[in-house]
């Protein structure tokens, strides 16, 4: 046993009770079920996973511990899960407070970065691996702060979304797929408490103990279904964009929950001020804003307006102790949006992009009837090919062209156009992306599997009339004839 708490094991990968017995490398070879179908005959009750097979790893917690993970892992084979464990609604950062990895012939890893300066030594031994994520989104950039970055990677949930999974969850594919049961009720836990509890080291150490094998089984249906190579072409742009300093949003203070019901320029201007000296104190403390005052409570101080420190204990959300201590500190941010001219109150910034889909009709009515039909199309696409709309195309890349179509309507400007917004080359029908892919207007009317995009012409039937569209469609939807 090492001495971390785990081991190399030679033991075969978990299968699943009713699965037939491995092939002669250890593998299982399952059929993969048809996300659709439900399959012939209910799978057995899931086995509940409570303990990772070779046990609960110690984090690792110094450079010389580290420098014998690394070692391990490049000695591993095949892809490597990754996970990383944040104290989002606890802390100001979003970073990473825990790394759980897993490899063949490595075993499971649980590192903890907070003595640590980076993970750069761990991201060069896993640099040529394939890494295997959940919802990678939500990971990639809390890594990259620890100076790792995948060179390829696979997205369980965003594979599970493009073979049409309806629940994409880990846990719920995981019992799917795999007939284990996992539990998740430390999800959202405070992960930046020290020392961590065994039982959340053991969640942690779950999250990656079956990731890989969930991987295989979505590969074959994505495979199965011809959408490998859609799915490709999703994790190369999570690739590309795992190391992109988040975009910095205008004005944030104008997503405080509730502030819709606060009405005219000043009292916008104190939401503004109470706002800001939150943020302050938030990143002081490195707390989430919300646990040193609610957007409750920033709302209810600017529609009312206290001048003083016993009106404003009276206002619901500012009576704890915690908050009353900084009594002074809302009322001065109070005090300053108060002072302020008229011409420094806050003013509606232009609207980036189209308004919002409900006033078109008045707004413009043949914009209106233009996204109307992309969206009767997109609904009727995304059922043919088995996938929620929103990863056939993005909702707002289609109101975009729908608002504000080029003013050349042809099958090349529409399509740069959409590519400009950030759609994938298999969302707009290109064939030199190797997507199987008839258009994303294209609804194959008798074969299920999406077509190779050699099959340049489909139809599809709105229930009014049936119209031919080449590979790449779209531009026939925004023409107004």
């Amino acid at each position: 046993m090492h001495p971390y708490g785990y081991g190399v094991t030679d033991e075969a990968p978990l299968r699943r009770r009713d699965e037939p017995e491995p092939a002669g490398d250890g593998r299982p070879l399952p059929e993969p079920p048809d996300p659709t179908s439900g399959g012939p005959d209910p799978l057995p009750a899931a086995v509940p996973l409570t303990a990772p097979r070779e046990g609960t790893p110690r984090p690792v917690e110094s450079v010389t511990e580290l420098a014998d993970v690394v070692a391990r892992m490049a000695a591993g084979t095949g892809p490597v899960a990754v996970d990383a464990e944040r104290a989002s609604g606890y802390r100001y950062t979003q970073r990473a407070y825990l790394v759980q990895l897993r490899r063949t012939g490595a075993g499971t890893v649980l590192i903890d970065p907070m003595p640590l300066d980076d993970l750069r030594t761990l991201d060069a031994a896993l640099a040529e691996s394939e890494w295997v994520l959940h919802a990678a989104s939500q990971d990639l950039a809390c890594l990259a702060e620890l100076g790792m970055k995948p060179r390829r990677l696979f997205d369980t949930e965003l594979a599970a979304r493009l073979a049409g999974f309806e629940r994409v969850g880990l846990a719920a594919l995981t019992e799917q797929l795999l007939g284990y049961s996992l539990e998740k009720h430390h999800s959202a836990a405070d992960w930046s408490t020290r020392p961590l509890p065994e039982s959340w080291l053991t969640y942690a150490a779950l999250d990656v103990e079956l990731l890989t094998d969930l991987r295989d089984h979505l590969a074959a249906e994505l495979d199965r279904q011809g959408k490998a190579a859609w799915a490709a072409e999703e994790f190369a742009a999570l690739v590309a964009s795992a190391d992109r300093p988040p975009k910095v949003r205008p004005d944030p203070w104008r997503r405080t929950s509730g502030i819709h019901r606060v009405r005219g320029a000043r009292a916008q201007s104190r939401v503004r001020a109470l706002w800001y000296a939150r943020d302050g104190v938030a990143a002081r403390r490195d707390s989430a804003p919300g646990r040193v005052l609610p957007d409750s409570a920033i709302v209810a101080a600017a529609e009312q307006d206290p001048k003083d420190e016993r009106a404003l204990l009276a206002i619901p959300g500012f009576g704890g102790r915690s908050v009353r201590r900084l009594a002074r500190v809302w009322l001065d941010a109070l005090d300053e949006a108060r002072a302020l001219p008229d011409d420094a109150l806050p003013v509606n910034q232009p609207m980036d992009g189209p308004p919002p889909p409900h006033r078109w009709a008045e707004r413009d009515p043949i914009a209106a009837a233009r996204l109307a039909r992309c969206r009767a199309v997109v609904v009727a696409t995304a059922e043919s090919h088995r996938l929620p709309p929103e990863n056939l195309i993005s909702p707002d890349y289609i109101r975009r062209l729908a608002w504000s179509p080029p003013d050349e309507i042809s099958a090349r400007t529409v399509s740069d156009t959409l590519l400009g917004f950030g759609a994938r080359n298999w969302q707009v029908g290109n064939e030199g992306s190797g997507a199987a892919s008839a258009g994303p207007l294209a609804r194959p009317r008798r074969e299920r599997r999406s077509a190779p995009c050699n099959q340049a012409r489909h139809e599809f039937d709105l229930g009014l009339e049936t119209v031919t569209f080449l590979a790449s469609g779209w531009h026939r939807l925004v023409t107004d004839e």
